[in-house]
Formats: C-alpha cells, sequence, structure tokens
C-alpha cells in the first residue's frame, strides 16, 4: 500500500463520520428556530444557566420577542385633567381681560326663547355660557347643538333643577351625571363647567362636580329677570351692574323669558358700545 493510499474501509469511516458533522452542525443553525412548546421543553431539561452573566441577563423566552403594531400614524389622545375641589364656585372672570364680561344664561334650552337668544349673540358675534338642565337637553338636543356650534359654553346644571343640598350623595351624582352624558351623547364631549341651581352649593356638589371634571361657576350680578319685573328693570341692572370681570346671569328657560329676550336686545349692544367685551372661559385640555 502506498504511502497517501487511504483503505477502503477507512474511507468509509472518515465518509460516516464527515455525516454526523454536517448533521450536528445543521442541528446547531436551527435551534433558534425550535417552536415555543420544544423550547421550553429544551430549557427545563437544561435547567437554569450558571455564571455571572447568566444570571444578570437571563435568556428570554420566545414570547418575549413580539412586534408592537405601529402607531405613529395615530392621533394623539388628550384627556382633560380634572380640576380641584373648590369650596367655593367662581364669582367673576377678571383673568379673561380687562373690560371683559361673560353672560351665562340658565334653565334651558327652551324652542320658545333660546332661539331667540342664540339670534341675537349671533348678530353680535358674541359668545355665552349656558348652563343647561338635562331634562330640557333630551328634550331640545337640535338647540344644543345649534349653541355649540356657534362657540358658546354648555355647562351643567343638573337634570330637573333641584335644591341639591337636600339631597343624598347618591342623588346629586346621579342628576350631575345624568346631564353630563346627555351632553356628551349630543356634542361629544363633557361640560367643564356646572351651576348648581339657586346657587345652592355644598362639599358634595364640588365634590361630584370635580370628579366629573367641572369647575363651579356663580354670578357676579343677578338680573332677577326670573321674577319679570320688566324689560327696562333688566337693562338697568345689567348696565349699573356692568364692570371688568362681571358674570351675568339671566335666563332662557324656567317660564315666561319674553322679558329676557327683549332685554339682551337692549343691552348687548349697548355693552359692547361702551367697550365692554363678551367672551367665555377657554376649554382645558
Amino acid at each position: 500500500m502506498k504511502k497517501d493510499e487511504i483503505p477502503p474501509g477507512r474511507r468509509t469511516l472518515l465518509r460516516v463520520g464527515a455525516c454526523l458533522a454536517a448533521a450536528a452542525a445543521v442541528r446547531m443553525l436551527t435551534a433558534e428556530d425550535t417552536g415555543p412548546a420544544e423550547g421550553a421543553a429544551a430549557e427545563a431539561a437544561a435547567g437554569p444557566a450558571g455564571g455571572a452573566q447568566a444570571a444578570a441577563a437571563p435568556r428570554l423566552k420566545s414570547t418575549a420577542y413580539r412586534l408592537a403594531p405601529m402607531t405613529a400614524a395615530a392621533p394623539p389622545q388628550y384627556r382633560t385633567a380634572l380640576p380641584p375641589v373648590r369650596r367655593r364656585p367662581f364669582l367673576s372672570m377678571p383673568e379673561l381681560g380687562p373690560q371683559t364680561m361673560v353672560l351665562t344664561f340658565d334653565d334651558g334650552p327652551d324652542p320658545r326663547y333660546t332661539p331667540q337668544i342664540l339670534k341675537t349673540l349671533r348678530e353680535h358675534d358674541v359668545r355665552a355660557m349656558f348652563f343647561v338642565c338635562g331634562e330640557m337637553a333630551t328634550d331640545n338636543r337640535d338647540l344644543l347643538r345649534e349653541m355649540h356650534d356657534d362657540g358658546h359654553v354648555i355647562g351643567n346644571h343638573s337634570w330637573t333643577h333641584p335644591l341639591l343640598i337636600k339631597m343624598s350623595r347618591d342623588a346629586v351624582r346621579d342628576e350631575m351625571t345624568r346631564t353630563s352624558e346627555v351632553i356628551e351623547e349630543v356634542l361629544g364631549e363633557r361640560p367643564q363647567w356646572f351651576r348648581a341651581p339657586y346657587g345652592a352649593w355644598n362639599r358634595n356638589s364640588f365634590q361630584i362636580g370635580a370628579q366629573l371634571g367641572m369647575e363651579p361657576m356663580g354670578w357676579t350680578l343677578d338680573t332677577l329677570d326670573w321674577t319679570t319685573p320688566g324689560t327696562d328693570t333688566i337693562v338697568r341692572r345689567v348696565r349699573e351692574g356692568a364692570a371688568p370681570g362681571v358674570v351675568v346671569l339671566s335666563h332662557d328657560a324656567g317660564g315666561d323669558r319674553s322679558q329676557s329676550v327683549a332685554a339682551l336686545r337692549t343691552y348687548l349692544p349697548r355693552l359692547l358700545t361702551s367697550g365692554y367685551r363678551l367672551r367665555v372661559p377657554p376649554k382645558r385640555r
């Protein structure tokens, strides 16, 4: 036998060994593709890895590698922060600027008077706050939308206009929650302001209002239009009480409000001519 010649038997053994080595290499290259069940069984059989590196960075299971959906194109989601629990309502709004007043209307919307008030405000390009009662709002949803479309602020004035300080906490929550829900159902957003009927506040109304995301709004000047004192008297009260930051209380429902409608037509242009600006609080983010 020549020096470099390999016997046939040994050549066969070498070929078998090469095949076995190749198969082992293939298994090593494809081991990371093992399915979840097989991989978990292998880890259980092998036990925990030893060494400081293994202890510091344990091997992650295949279930840890998951692609999260891409959300870059989705609009950001904002949540309005809950206001603090107040001890008294806002009675004026000087922070809106010099020579600025706020007009507010309670108890509506009422199809007999609210459209006329909206028309007058629209003619003078003025925004106001409307504190609506839920039972009126749910029956006059088109007027609620019209208020919103004109840029007015919609506030919560309870569902049935009760005296909240005489009610249980659960009853107060029900009055306020139902009204906020119907406003959200119609307008797509919850109110950010609340006014207690009769201006009668207590701890429950402040706390529940804050939990529902609402600030309490009172008033500086009460026109007492609900007593139907006469159009001239309402106009005189507004003009004499006008001052920077003043919040004016009037009504667009709850009785005969024809005097309130007529008075607005008179005192609104006079306020504007006197240099007053009629504004509403900005929406909170």
